[in-house]
């Protein structure tokens, strides 16, 4: 059994309180269980910089987690024994997220130790809608050496949410990785492990004219390995078959932009399918 512990703070680590009805006192915006833990709230409201933190009593674990109603139940991996997730309430965080994400007064969050099902499956282990633009403890994360104007919209993280939406650009459900035309932008997802990947699929931003795209990709795997992907102008997810390799993080680089008017070439989503090792 794993224990867990999940609790709202503020930026100073000090414990938030919240009300459960309308009439009663306040309690503690903390909670704790077994292998399974939820915090839920009537009355309570997020402030810039307040942290969700879960913390665990052994480390290497993964997790099931939905911190809000708006992002999916993400299957994560936890190497330590601590997760700081962020709330950030400035303009452009809330803009490149759901309506009411963080935004209403009732709340529910919960996290579970993952079944042995689900660690052992089939599966894209870089989906994680929980991820953001820094590591706070949870993997997959995105990274990337560039990414237009700093703007929460076309962060690297964004590649990575399950959202596919493609045919606009900017604000939800349209974000995606921007490179702010720098010619060598490169986008990292570090796994924690290593995984065995077979398959990798990539969904380029398709808000023709206003975009361009990429004729040809690569990736670079931590083993030393590289592959190269011949990309086309669609919508559509390209799926691409790799030789079968044991890697602990994936980076999409080398990017040869196609010969047209636009100057921004952008990244909905990337996919790595594979197996835990």
């Amino acid at each position: 059994m794993t224990k867990l512990q999940l609790q709202i703070v503020n930026q100073a680590g000090e414990q938030k309180v919240a009300k459960i009805e309308s009439d009663t006192k306040e309690v503690p915006m903390l909670a704790t269980g077994e292998d399974f833990v939820d915090l839920a709230a009537r009355h309570f409201t997020y402030e810039d910089g307040d942290q969700i933190r879960l913390t665990l009593d052994q480390p290497k674990q993964y997790l099931v987690v939905k911190f809000d109603e708006t992002l999916d139940a993400s299957l994560v991996y936890v190497p330590n024994q601590e997760w700081i997730y962020p709330i950030s309430m400035s303009d452009n965080a809330i803009e490149s997220r759901a309506d009411g994400r963080f935004m209403s007064e009732r709340h529910y969050l919960s996290a579970r130790v993952a079944t042995k099902e689900e660690i052992q499956s089939y599966r894209n282990w870089a989906l994680n809608p929980h991820d953001g633009k820094e590591f706070h403890g949870a993997y997959p994360h995105a990274h990337a050496n560039v990414e237009t104007r700093n703007d929460a919209t076309f962060f690297a993280c964004n590649a990575i949410d399950g959202v596919y939406a493609n045919l606009s650009h900017g604000s939800y459900p349209y974000q995606s990785w921007g490179i702010n035309q720098n010619l060598d932008a490169a986008l990292t997802i570090d796994f924690g492990r290593e995984i065995e990947i077979d398959q990798v699929a990539f969904t380029l931003r398709a808000d023709f004219p206003h975009d361009s795209y990429w004729t040809q990709v690569s990736l670079t795997f931590s083993d030393g390995t590289k592959e190269v992907f011949q990309t086309e102008k669609t919508p559509t997810r390209q799926v691409f078959d790799i030789a079968k390799r044991k890697v602990t993080s994936v980076t999409f680089c080398e990017l040869i932009q196609a010969e047209d008017e636009s100057p921004f070439p952008a990244l909905t989503q990337i996919e790595v399918f594979g197996k835990n090792v």
